[in-house]
Order: structure tokens, then C-alpha cells, then sequence
């Protein structure tokens, strides 16, 4: 495999071509030339103002935080996290390290929990269902030392600790029981086994003894004395470090390229032809990285590098809200996997719609792009909205696809 071969597959795994990837299949969209999906650009207008409704009810003062795990361990007005923060005795970059601790291991365990899985909260008597309950349980395992091989130490999340996650362990650390089926709950705990045995091959990144907290010291390597690193730089090194974590993806040339999918419409010269990359839950923990490295007193730029998150909440929003009609309505009932062609359109256009609807949004709200970037408007914002939409459709608030869920995409 010659260099110039390598380095065009390896381009994929950055924002940059998840965003000119996704822009092709919404140029075949407006043309009216997508398999699967009709556009209806002009339904954008009132989506955009359906959004900015939603930000106001949920922060009437127009002071969005970024997207982020972080906002899903606040419960009943409590922030989980802060409450466990102020127990830490450490320092900063220990403090950061354990945050990353968390958010990988909690994001990587995020994936859709399906319509009956429950989490009920002891500490605020409260059923939580949804990301918002897998936050909750990721937290509690987390404290509890699910993760970690040294019990002196729980707040860690190490290589042979994770080795250790078994379903059945995962399971009884987030209360699933014969009445309260987690979906993928077999595939969760998987990912978190080869996320540890990917840890122990790669000590160069993941330092000795191996530990998720050390891609901290990575990071502020890469900033360097400036103490200033690109948002994508921090996607460059999740995807690379934590590419071999996922099974069964398209690997090319000893690269694996993770969520990466086909789709005909992306009709480029070369090894990636018909190659369509989303790197969802890279992005998201990407996002969620922001803020420990922040807090450390490293400066995040250009967050807008990466791109909006292709799941079922963005995306239900542009299909409940007619932005996107399925062609086929049979197909938009069928079951169906990360690897349909239908799907991957679904994906890319959500992709390309975020973009699209953000600057419309800022409009209807009289901000700017430096108030509400991109990461507010998908917390304020779509996300929400896509849940808001998706309760007034449906009763039990599903998406408006039916995707089987692998516990490692959604």
C-alpha cells in the first residue's frame, strides 16, 4: 500500500469529510436524485423556527451550553457529577484524567437503550429512561468501580478493568432485568472488553498501566505550550486511538475506519468510493472532552470543525417535521440496520441539515454564531426538538425509524 493510498483512506476519519461526504448526498437530495429520501428544503424555514421555540422554553436568558455528556448527569435540577467532583482531593490533570475516565466509558455506553429499559435513581426517587438513564447508570458503575481493576482507586476506568466488564455484571450495574431488557446489552459490554484489550496493546497512547484518563495527557501533549488545541484535533486522536474498538466495521488496509458506511451517491475516484464516515459517537465524545480539557486550562478552538451528530434525535426531527419524507413509507416501518443504504441517506442528511438549519435558527433568535455555536444549537436545540416532535407524533416518543440497535452505533 503506497503513502498516497494511505493517507486518503485514513482522511476519513476526520469531521472534514463526514461534512463534504454528507454535502454530496444533500446536493443528490435537492436534485431530487436520492433513493430513498424526497428534500424539502423549503420546510427548513419553519423547522428553524420550531427549533428556536424550543431553545427559548429551555433557556429563556439564550445562555446555551455546548452539547455534552455533562448535561445528562444533572438530574431533578442536581448535578451528579459536581457533586461527585467536589469530593476529588486531586490535581488539575488528575481531575481531567478521571473526567475522560467517565466520558468514555459513559458515551461508549450510550448507544440507543430502546423503548423499556428504565434506570430508577435511589438517590432522587426518580425512573429516568433513555440517555438520560444510561448517563445516570454509566455514573453510578462508574463510582462504583465497575471500571476499574484497583479497588483503592474505582475512579478510573483501566485496561484490565474494563477487560473484566461482563453482560452480566454490565447488566446488574444498570438494573436490567427479564422486565427491564437493555437493548444491546451483550455488545456493550464488548465494546467495553475490546476498548480495554486496545488499551493494553497501545501503551504508547493509553500510558502504563494502561488508562482511558492518560488520552488526557495526550491531548495536552499535542496543545503544547500555547495550552491551545482545534477541536478536531482531539476527533484525530479518538479516532485513531479507539478505531480497533469497533467490530465488524469496513477496515481498509489495516485501517479501521469505524462508523464508516456505503452508500452508491458518493461516486469519488479511489479506495473510499461509495464510502460514507459519520464517527457519531467519536463526535459526541469529542464534544464531551471539551470541557475537562477546558477546565485544565486548556483552550479548545474552532468548535465548529466538528459537525452536528447524525442519530435519531437530529434526524427524527427533520423526518417528523416532513424537512425529509421517506419514499417508500413501508420501508420507513421495516427494522432496520446502520448499514442500509436507507439508513446511511438518513445519516447524511441529518449531517448536512444541521448545517443548514443553524445559521436560520441564530435568525429566528437574533444571535450569533460565537453566542450559539453549532454544539449549543444541537443541545438547546435539535436534539430537543427532535424529542419534543417525536412525543407529539408518537406516545411513547420513538423514533420515527425503527433501527435495530447494536448497543455501538445510536
Amino acid at each position: 500500500m503506497g503513502a498516497g493510498v494511505s493517507g486518503t483512506i485514513a482522511s476519513l476519519l476526520s469531521a472534514d469529510a463526514v461534512r463534504e461526504r454528507a454535502a454530496m448526498i444533500y446536493a443528490r437530495g435537492l436534485a431530487g436524485k436520492l433513493a430513498h429520501f424526497a428534500v424539502h428544503p423549503e420546510r427548513l424555514p419553519a423547522a428553524a423556527l420550531y427549533v428556536a421555540n424550543t431553545i427559548r422554553q429551555n433557556y429563556p436568558d439564550l445562555k446555551v451550553p455546548p452539547h455534552a455528556r455533562w448535561r445528562h448527569f444533572v438530574v431533578k435540577g442536581v448535578d451528579r457529577w459536581q457533586n461527585l467532583a467536589t469530593r476529588l482531593n486531586t490535581d488539575w490533570a488528575e481531575h481531567a484524567r478521571i473526567r475522560f475516565d467517565l466520558a468514555v466509558t459513559s458515551v461508549l455506553l450510550d448507544a440507543g437503550a430502546g423503548a423499556d429499559w428504565r434506570w430508577h435513581d435511589l438517590a432522587t426517587n426518580t425512573t429516568l429512561a433513555r440517555s438520560e438513564g444510561l448517563a445516570i447508570a454509566s455514573l453510578a458503575a462508574f463510582e462504583q468501580g465497575l471500571f476499574s481493576s484497583d479497588p483503592n482507586h474505582p475512579l478510573q476506568a483501566d485496561a484490565a478493568g474494563l477487560i473484566a466488564v461482563s453482560a452480566d455484571r454490565l447488566g446488574d450495574a444498570f438494573q436490567v432485568r427479564a422486565d427491564n431488557p437493555l437493548a444491546g446489552l451483550a455488545g456493550r459490554a464488548a465494546l467495553m472488553r475490546r476498548l480495554g484489550a486496545t488499551m493494553a496493546r497501545t501503551p504508547a497512547t493509553f500510558g502504563t498501566p494502561p488508562r482511558v484518563g492518560n488520552l488526557y495527557d495526550r491531548l495536552a501533549d499535542t496543545a503544547g505550550a500555547r495550552r491551545t488545541i482545534k477541536a478536531n484535533q482531539i476527533l484525530t486522536l479518538l479516532l485513531r486511538a479507539l478505531g480497533p474498538v469497533w467490530q465488524e466495521r469496513l477496515e481498509i488496509d489495516g485501517i479501521p475506519l469505524g462508523d464508516t458506511w456505503r452508500h452508491r451517491a458518493i461516486d469519488v475516484a479511489g479506495p473510499t468510493r461509495r464510502l460514507m464516515p459519520f464517527h457519531k459517537l467519536s463526535q459526541w465524545l469529542a464534544y464531551s472532552l471539551i470541557e475537562p480539557l477546558q477546565e485544565a486550562g486548556i483552550a479548545v478552538e474552532d468548535m465548529d470543525g466538528l459537525t452536528g451528530l447524525p442519530e435519531y434525535r437530529n434526524g427524527g426531527l427533520f423526518l417528523d417535521l416532513g424537512v425529509i419524507v421517506v419514499r417508500d413509507a413501508a420501508l420507513g416501518h421495516a427494522p432496520l440496520s446502520p448499514a442500509d443504504e436507507l439508513v446511511v441517506e438518513w445519516r447524511a442528511l441529518t449531517v448536512a441539515l444541521l448545517d443548514e438549519i443553524a445559521p436560520l435558527v441564530r435568525a429566528e433568535l437574533g444571535v450569533s454564531a460565537a453566542h450559539m455555536p453549532l454544539a449549543s444549537i444541537l443541545e438547546g436545540g435539535t436534539w430537543s426538538a427532535g424529542r419534543r416532535i417525536a412525543k407529539e407524533k408518537r406516545a411513547d416518543g420513538s423514533p420515527p425509524l425503527n433501527i435495530v440497535s447494536d448497543g455501538s452505533v445510536f
